[in-house]
């Protein structure tokens, strides 16, 4: 029987604090810099306990209930807060002692694990994570993480940084890996290290949260001892069907960009769909229907349940008396459910999926058991859970596109809605509410999450969600029994590859704005949920000025007569952002990490898309890969850029953008900023040199302040640039080659004399950069070095030129990597 209304409101009105107090006690402890020991993690429980312990005793209880009613939201807020946050820290202190030895870094060490998950193959190699069973370093037995990251790479150790294939260690290729697999190998290893970039992807945190402390690569090369396998464990069924799956598209599907998107829908590989292809979704709004993602899980679930409920009346309507005894709403969200935890778990059972089916199993129980919650205590719930599962789930914006989502779904009642209905046509008209509703309430969000809405998503999703529901996945999902019918699928696809191609080339089909701050994204946010809520159009219409401050937003621009730099992080290469009043220059766009990935694609588009930034002058050192690497990605989302470098004629670039080239002698002043090129000279060209000696050298000064970045010049420029008697003298200095022993003179460095100096190197990179004569170099003249693997991105203005900014300093976090 139907719990009544007003006892359920009390016995709500006692949960709900506890539940808030839960999401705020995880939220205080994910902002913490630094850990503190377990046993002050333990004494927060330990004081929650008993807060709610005295709460549960008959007497206290009825005394809470007799007074005010704050006291008692403050006692359960309170007890739910510190309960969360001494578990959450317990935790983390917990994994936390399962790190890396720093002492192991860079060790050779045999270990013997199996294989827990499909292995990635791309064009350098394999990727792959280890269970570790044993350790052993130098015949001794060595502790390291239990799980860990490895990269077998192919053919060559690793990615050089302008060098040749000639200069690299040759590797063995890459068995055939497979899951449940135990191998024994050498390999080397190092604490999980990403960049770390205003508005960017935390690598570190995305490890952390998966229960990885350790990365590293396989030792393959003539003088290693091979890899070995020495059984097939089976431990793994489910990661070796998916394997088996994704293996057999790849067989019966020529075209791989076409197997990629097949291989996500059925077995959730996203790596496996080309950047081109997700570039394409993002920007018509229909990435959630390709990647089993959170929002994926929840269409999925949503789906399911409309059949199972579709199935269940039907069984009625053949003379079925099942109805009576399980209503139909109920039977449908059991079974969307089930099959969506059935679909996340052949999928890879990811962090998202995996939070997603929590929070669906959570409010479909309170829906089962006849509840009525409000939908604000029902959203706490569902939150309160997933994070006693994930904690770390609240800094994903997977899960905030997920929770809003599903939140608003049941707030709208959407769901039963489309149940009530069986017609063709309502069911249009409940999926084209649903969508309507979905986008109103999610585009604020998006905006603030990732800086970028589709336009034409409403309409692509229209025509996509029917025909990836109804077409291609079926088309997908049969072919694990009928493989030809993935041949079906794969010109499905390409028919919708089509139509959304057409749909983003419809002018204005993506905006575009700055990262707004969080308060202006919290109302942007309410406004969209009052548009999306079924309230009275009154109430609805107060929700478009909600909208106005993130669509307005202009990220702060340094005063005219002023300008900043931001030397981001990415690893082995430069890359260093301009910014006067109304001007933007990027010198040098990062590495290259692979055919499919560069800096420009991983950073600096999300970088110069956060701040809202459109770039005037891309600046291109010199043609070696960890300088221009991400050129042609950051050229393609800037039309309007002008391209100054000392690349050759041949070079690919050349085809993506005609290329002015760097002289001595040339200049231009924006907004009271002078940029003066000081190196190569126009007749160094006709000279064979190395692409190091043709560096572009670009000095920047408003007259009163310097920086000059100079990358890869060595020691000869640098003398040429001293005996020429050009005003060397700088605040900034970007530390020639990386820090590299053939650059930095003593004399070069004492006619710059700058404040700071800084590194963009990659962390351990094989290179040795920077080498500690040269950092002594810097010491023995007071120059403080900022380098990128300590600092993060550093930022400097000419307002406050006496200060440089760390990322990783400026907002710690207990789980990102501290160098030694």
């Amino acid at each position: 029987m139907q719990i009544q209304w007003p006892s359920e409101i009390k016995r709500v009105a006692l949960v709900a604090p506890g539940l808030l107090g839960w999401a705020l006690g995880t939220g205080l402890q994910l902002e913490q810099g630094e850990l503190w020991s377990g046993g002050v993690y333990m004494e927060f429980m330990l004081l929650a306990l008993v807060l709610i312990a005295l709460a549960a005793i008959n007497k206290i209880a009825l005394w809470l209930a007799a007074g005010s009613g704050v006291l008692r939201w403050l006692v359960a807020l309170l007890g739910g807060l510190l309960l969360a946050f001494g578990l959450c820290g317990a935790r983390a202190v917990a994994f936390s002692d399962t790190a890396l030895d720093p002492n192991l870094e860079g060790r050779d060490i045999r270990v013997v694990g199996i294989v827990v998950a499909m292995p990635q193959r791309s064009e350098a190699g394999l990727r792959f994570r280890l269970q570790v069973e044993s350790a052993r370093l130098d015949a001794a037995s060595a502790a390291v993480p239990p799980m860990i990251d490895l990269a077998w790479y192919s053919g060559m150790l690793a990615f050089g940084a302008g060098g040749s294939a000639t200069q690299l260690e040759l590797q063995r290729q890459p068995d055939d890996l497979r899951a449940g697999e135990r191998w024994q190998m050498t390999v080397r290893l190092k604490a999980p290290h990403g960049g770390r970039n205003p508005h960017g992807f935390d690598y570190e945190l995305w490890l952390w949260e998966q229960g990885v402390q350790a990365t590293g690569s396989v030792r393959a090369g003539p003088k290693d001892v091979a890899p070995q396998r020495l059984a097939d464990t089976w431990q793994h069924p489910v990661e070796r069907a998916r394997q088996a799956v994704r293996d057999s598209i790849y067989l019966h599907v020529v075209d791989r960009h076409l197997a990629g998107v097949i291989a996500a829908l059925v077995v959730g590989d996203q790596n496996a769909i080309e950047r081109a292809d997700w570039d394409l979704f993002r920007a018509t709004g229909v990435a959630h229907l390709m990647s089993i993602s959170g929002l994926h899980v929840t269409m999925f679930a949503w789906l399911a349940a409309a059949a199972v409920g579709w199935l269940w009346r039907r069984s009625d309507a053949l003379g079925g008396r099942a109805g009576e005894a399980w209503p139909v709403p109920q039977v449908a969200l059991v079974g969307g459910v089930l099959l969506a935890a059935g679909y996340a778990v052949f999928s890879g059972w990811g962090v998202p999926s995996q939070r997603t089916i929590w929070m669906l199993a959570t409010m479909g129980l309170l829906r089962v058991s006849g509840r009525q919650w409000p939908w604000p205590s029902v959203c706490l719930l569902a939150c309160a859970v997933v994070l006693a599962v994930d904690p770390y789930a609240l800094l994903q914006a997977g899960f905030w596109l997920s929770f809003v989502a599903v939140s608003v779904l049941f707030a709208t009642d959407l769901g039963a809605a489309s149940a009530g209905d069986a017609s063709a046509r309502g069911r249009f008209g409940s999926m084209l509410r649903e969508q309507w509703t979905i986008t109103l309430a999610l585009t604020p969000l998006t905006l603030l999450l990732f800086q970028q809405v589709s336009v034409v998503g409403l309409l692509a999703n229209l025509l996509a969600i029917p025909w990836v529901t109804l077409v291609v996945t079926p088309l997908c999902m049969l072919g694990v029994l009928l493989p030809p019918l993935w041949q079906a699928a794969a010109l499905a696809i390409d028919a919708l590859g089509w139509l959304l191609q057409a749909l983003v080339e419809v002018p204005y089909a993506t905006v575009s704005v700055a990262a707004p701050a969080i308060w202006m994204g919290v109302i942007g946010i309410l406004g969209g949920l009052l548009l999306a809520l079924r309230l009275p159009w009154v109430w609805r219409v107060m929700g478009v000025p909600l909208l106005l401050p993130v669509l307005l937003w202009q990220s702060p621009r340094p005063p005219t007569g002023h300008f900043e730099l931001l030397a981001a992080d990415i690893g082995q290469g430069n890359a260093v952002l301009v910014r006067t009043a109304k001007h933007t220059l990027v010198y040098d766009t990062g590495p290259r990490f692979g055919l499919d990935s560069d800096a420009g694609q991983r950073v600096l588009v999300p970088l110069l898309r956060a701040l809202g930034e459109t770039v005037d002058t891309v600046v291109v050192s010199h043609r070696d890969s960890d300088h221009s690497g991400g050129a042609a990605s950051l050229l393609a989302t800037q039309p309007r850029a002008t391209l100054l470098s000392s690349i050759e004629t041949g070079n690919p670039l050349q085809a993506v953008r005609s290329v002015q080239r760097c002289a001595a002698g040339q200049g231009w002043t924006w907004d009271g900023v002078r940029f003066d090129v000081l190196h190569p000279l126009a007749t160094d060209y006709a000279v064979a040199q190395k692409p190091n000696a043709l560096s572009c050298v670009l000095r920047i000064s408003n007259g009163m302040h310097t920086a000059l970045l100079v990358a890869d010049i060595e020691q000869p420029q640098e003398a040429s640039l001293v005996a020429k008697n050009v005003a060397l003298k700088a605040d900034v200095l970007l530390v020639p080659h990386h820090g590299s022993k053939t650059s930095s003179s003593p004399a070069f460095l004492d006619a710059v004399r700058p404040r700071f100096a800084l590194v963009q190197a990659g962390y351990r990179n094989r290179f040795g950069h920077p080498a500690p004569s040269v950092l002594q170099r810097y010491e023995e003249r007071g120059i403080q070095v900022v380098d990128s693997s300590h600092c993060g991105a550093a930022s400097w203005q000419s307002t406050a030129p006496i200060e440089m900014h760390c990322d990783r300093q400026d907002d710690p976090r207990y789980w990102q990597h501290h160098p030694p």
